[in-house]
């Protein structure tokens, strides 16, 4: 990505002229929230009700869905929200998706998905479950993995707006920081850095942050 002007303010920039595509580019942080707790309460009833899973199985299948959800949130970060745009239609779709959170990274805003995007996002993602596993299952799975979107959604609004005690928050909020302000090429993982340990996409030594 290249390197962008960077703006420390809480404001939100504009994006679109039209009133009404600006609106949907917006969302407050507790808005995925109210979105899908409620989805992944009824997957994980309909894994556990009609589909008498034992609970043993349940919890193995609904980490195996948070794991699955760490890994896909390295991968769209690495390499689709950092595609390298060619030409000004791509630059601009670029810009929407992901670079105006480079350039204005304390934007309140815009630091969770917003539903027009979450929403679209999860259906795919559950169809795709589907065709790899039986109805229970993927009920199960996907509890889990929608329950990883959200501590990554909360995560992030968190790492950019709260000032931490806990080493374990400390560390991971210098690991996303360094990404924003010392090399965007490293620190994919938000909600984690697991997969960046994997494929050595870690910076050696950290900024330090409050």
């Amino acid at each position: 990505m290249r390197k962008n002007y960077v703006s420390n303010s809480t404001e939100s920039s504009r994006m679109f002229k039209s009133d009404f595509l600006e609106a949907f580019s917006k969302v407050h942080y507790s808005v995925p929230l109210f979105i899908f707790i409620p989805v992944i309460v009824y997957f994980s009833w309909k894994a556990l009700g009609p589909g008498e899973m034992a609970w043993y199985t349940f919890v193995g299948v609904v980490f195996a869905g948070l794991f699955f959800w760490t890994f896909t949130e390295y991968f769209m970060h690495r390499f689709v929200f950092h595609f390298t745009p060619r030409g000004k239609v791509m630059e601009r779709i670029h810009f929407i998706f992901h670079g105006v959170h480079h350039d204005y990274p304390n934007d309140a805003k815009r630091l969770v998905m917003p539903p027009s995007v979450s929403i679209p996002l999860a259906t795919a993602f559950y169809f795709l479950f589907t065709v790899f596993l039986s109805e229970y299952y993927v009920a199960a799975f996907f509890s889990g993995f929608m329950a990883g979107y959200l501590f990554y959604d909360m995560s992030h609004y968190a790492l950019h707006h709260a000032n931490f005690k806990s080493g374990f928050w400390k560390k991971l909020k210098r690991h996303h920081m360094q990404h924003h302000y010392s090399d965007a090429s490293k620190g994919y993982g938000v909600s984690s850095d697991i997969w960046d340990r994997v494929f050595d996409s870690n910076e050696g030594r950290a900024p330090r942050s409050n």
